[in-house]
């Protein structure tokens, strides 16, 4: 089977297969019809590696009513061929699996259906036709806003209610923007000496492991300076490289995170440090600040102090509420657990419990 990106694939077994099988076995069905629930082919990052599991001929099928669900899933069953292109439309995967490997004898096809505000509820803990709150923003992990945002849309029958849910949460709302940049610039502010220090006592590892934190924060935090939603780590250096302007700050952080010592070390630091400054002064969100390194101190370190950056950022909010909320940003900046940031209804639980810190 010839490999072809996931979404060039997916798309036409909408085209060819779904579209047709519905208009026969439900005529007049309102539907929409898409690719929103995760997988690298949303982020057109898959290759013939992804085929090896949850990758094949898939659809998302959305309904205005959940009593449609059913009746569109009995149709589905009955009438899907048992392959498209060279590849079977059923998977095989055991209990926790959500599809499992294209298999011509798998239990189960690519196709779910779903009420729309349902699923929406279902994926981000709310469902954007209602609006989308300063605690929605923070409670979403910036990889579901990818996919989310990302991926395709095949078919868009529910009087646009797919594609408005997804223009909804394009970006933030500018003050949630302040409000993530500063929180990332005080993780960054809180760390950035601390590569010189283990060094300054010997201790290289810890150096280094300090500036691969550091270079991942820092990432994230140009994607979000040029308005990209961080992916999670398997793609976020991709991603990151793929930016307009990006190649001085890769250049900077690869020599940072290189066989070097201390000395080459810094100066990649400082580089990438003083570009994404740059880039900060760019958004017109706050103050333009001095973006150049200078000594942490009275110690040998040359840092940003970042701290500048978050505050001038924070003095810029418009909205008393996040002026005063606790500057840790959106939930993904202070939580590193799969387990929690794939499960939207942990996930809300824990970001309302922020303000009353």
């Amino acid at each position: 089977m010839a490999f072809v990106p996931g979404l060039t694939l997916c798309r036409r077994f909408h085209d060819e297969v779904l579209a047709p099988l519905l208009a026969r076995r439900c005529p007049g069905l309102r539907h929409a019809a898409g690719l929103l629930d995760g997988g690298s082919e949303l982020l057109g990052l898959d290759t013939p590696r992804s085929t090896d599991h949850d990758w094949g001929p898939r659809t998302q099928l959305f309904v205005a009513d959940a009593a449609d669900v059913a009746p569109v899933r009995a149709a589905l069953d009955a009438g899907l061929p048992a392959e498209f292109l060279g590849w079977p439309t059923r998977f095989a995967g055991g209990p926790g699996t959500r599809l499992g490997v294209v298999d011509a004898d798998g239990d189960r096809h690519g196709v779910s259906v779903d009420e729309l505000g349902g699923w929406l509820r279902g994926r981000l803990g709310f469902d954007p036709a209602d609006g989308v709150t300063t605690d929605d923003w923070l409670s979403v992990p910036t990889q579901r806003l990818a996919e989310l945002t990302g991926g395709a849309v095949f078919h868009d029958g529910l009087d646009g209610a797919l594609g408005a849910a997804r223009a909804r949460l394009a970006w933030y709302p500018d003050d949630v923007w302040r409000h993530v940049l500063a929180a990332a610039w005080t993780r960054v502010g809180q760390s950035e000496h601390l590569a010189g220090r283990c060094a300054e006592v010997g201790d290289e590892l810890g150096s280094r492991v300090v500036t691969a934190g550091l270079a991942r924060d820092l990432m994230r935090l140009g994607l979000l300076l040029r308005r990209r939603w961080p992916p999670y780590d398997k793609w976020l250096g991709t991603l990151f490289a793929r930016l307009p302007e990006a190649s001085p700050v890769v250049a900077a952080l690869t020599d940072a995170l290189g066989s070097g010592g201390w000395t080459e070390r810094q100066v990649g630091l400082g580089r990438a440090l003083e570009t994404l400054a740059g880039w900060t002064n760019g958004t017109g969100l706050a103050a333009p600040l001095d973006p150049r390194v200078r000594p942490f101190h009275d110690r040998p370190f040359l840092v940003l102090d970042a701290g500048r950056f978050a505050a001038a950022l924070r003095a810029a909010t418009g909205d008393p509420a996040l002026r005063g909320r606790p500057p840790v940003g959106a939930v993904d900046q202070y939580v590193d657990n799969v387990d929690l940031l794939t499960h939207p209804e942990r996930v809300r639980r824990l970001s309302a419990a922020v303000p009353a810190w």
